[in-house]
C-alpha cells in the first residue's frame, strides 16, 4: 500500500513539475529573444555593421550603438567591416541585425545588378537616411592627377570589388570614357589607401566616406594632398543616369593644406535592417537614433534628421521605421 502511494505522489510531482515548466517557457517566449506580438524579434543583443576602423562609419557606429543600448535597452555592439556590399550580404545570411550601408548599394542590393547580379536580397528593409557620402578621389598636390582623366595608366585604389566604392570609382570612370582597364586598380580599404599613397606605392585612391575622413586627415597631416575635381558637365551626366547621386563638393580647408572648395559627388550613408525584427524593436531603435542626435560627437550627426531620414532610400522601409516618421509627420518626397 505504501509503494502504491508513493509511486501516485512521485507521479504527481511529476505532472507538476512539467505544468510549471510549460508555463515558465510561455513566459521567457513574451520576455525573452523570442518573437514579438508582430513575429520579429526583440533580441537582447544587436550587431551593427560598420566600415574600416578609418572611415566615418565605425566612430559613428559607435556613438549610435551606445545610444541604442542606453535608449531601448537593447545591448548593441557596432564592429567594424568591409562596409556597404558586405554588410547587405551578412544581414541577408543573418549574421547582423543592423548596418551601415550607401543608398546606391541597398538599391543594387535588392534589385540584383551590379555586383548582386544573380544574387538580390530580399530580406532587408531601410531605416533612414543619415547623411551625404562625398566621393573623394585623393592623390598628392606634386603627383600630376588634376582631373579624372590623368588617372589613366596610374596605380589607383578603387576600394574591395562590389564594394560601393568600388562601384562608384566604375561609375565615375564610365562617366569619363574610361573603365577599370584604363588604370592599374588596388582593392584597399581607406587606411591602406591613403598609406599606399604616403609610400608612394599608388598614385591615387576613391574614397567614398563623410568628410572630413579620418584617413585622409591623417595623410594631410604628413604630405600636401589633392582631392581631384570632377566637372560640372560630368556630374549633370553622372546624376541624370544614376539618380541616387547628387552633386556636392568638399568645402576649403576641410583637410589641411586645402585651400579651395572642391567640386565632386556624394550618395547617401544609410541604416538598413534585416526583417528578422519586430516592429517594435525598429520602432525603438529609429525613435532613439532621430531623437538623440544631441549625444553624437561626430561632426556628421548635425545631418541626421527626420526632415531628411527618408531622402534617397530605394528600398521599402521598415514597418517599425515608417510607424515612428508617419508619428513625427515625415514622408517621402
Amino acid at each position: 500500500m505504501k509503494k502504491k502511494n508513493y509511486l501516485f505522489s512521485f507521479a504527481m510531482i511529476l505532472v507538476l513539475a512539467l505544468f510549471l515548466a510549460a508555463c515558465g517557457g510561455d513566459d521567457e517566449a513574451d520576455n525573452g529573444d523570442g518573437d514579438s506580438a508582430e513575429g520579429g524579434e526583440t533580441p537582447e543583443f544587436l550587431q551593427m555593421l560598420t566600415g574600416g576602423t578609418s572611415g566615418t562609419y565605425y566612430p559613428l557606429g559607435g556613438e549610435m550603438a551606445k545610444i541604442i543600448s542606453d535608449e531601448t535597452g537593447m545591448e548593441t555592439n557596432a564592429v567594424s567591416s568591409n562596409a556597404s556590399a558586405d554588410n547587405m550580404i551578412s544581414l541577408q545570411e543573418g549574421e547582423a541585425e543592423l548596418a551601415f550601408v550607401q543608398t546606391d548599394v541597398a538599391a543594387n542590393a535588392i534589385d540584383g545588378v551590379n555586383s548582386f547580379d544573380g544574387n538580390p536580397v530580399d530580406n532587408v528593409s531601410a531605416i533612414g537616411s543619415l547623411y551625404p557620402e562625398t566621393i573623394q578621389i585623393v592623390t598628392t598636390a606634386d603627383s600630376g592627377i588634376a582631373s579624372v582623366e590623368d588617372l589613366a595608366g596610374k596605380t589607383v585604389s578603387v576600394g574591395a570589388p562590389g564594394s560601393g566604392t568600388f562601384v562608384n570609382a566604375e561609375q565615375i570612370l564610365e562617366i569619363h570614357g574610361m573603365t577599370m582597364d584604363d588604370i592599374n586598380q588596388e582593392n584597399l580599404d581607406f587606411g591602406e589607401s591613403t598609406g599606399g599613397i604616403q609610400d608612394g606605392n599608388i598614385d591615387a585612391a576613391f574614397i567614398t566616406s563623410g568628410t572630413p575622413t579620418g584617413a585622409v586627415e591623417g595623410l594631410a597631416a604628413t604630405v600636401d594632398i589633392s582631392i581631384v575635381p570632377i566637372e560640372q558637365e560630368k556630374v549633370d551626366a553622372l546624376v541624370e543616369k544614376y539618380p541616387y547621386y547628387a552633386a556636392d563638393t568638399v568645402p576649403a580647408e576641410t583637410y589641411s593644406g586645402q585651400a579651395e572648395e572642391v567640386n565632386t559627388v556624394a550618395v547617401l550613408a544609410m541604416l538598413a535592417v534585416t526583417n528578422a525584427l519586430s516592429e517594435d524593436a525598429v520602432y525603438d531603435i529609429t525613435k532613439a537614433i532621430y531623437e538623440n542626435t544631441d549625444g553624437m560627437a561626430h561632426a556628421k550627426a548635425e545631418f541626421i534628421s527626420t526632415d531628411s531620414a527618408l531622402d534617397g532610400i530605394g528600398i521599402d522601409v521598415h514597418p517599425g521605421a515608417q510607424k515612428y516618421f508617419d508619428e513625427v509627420g515625415v514622408s517621402a518626397e
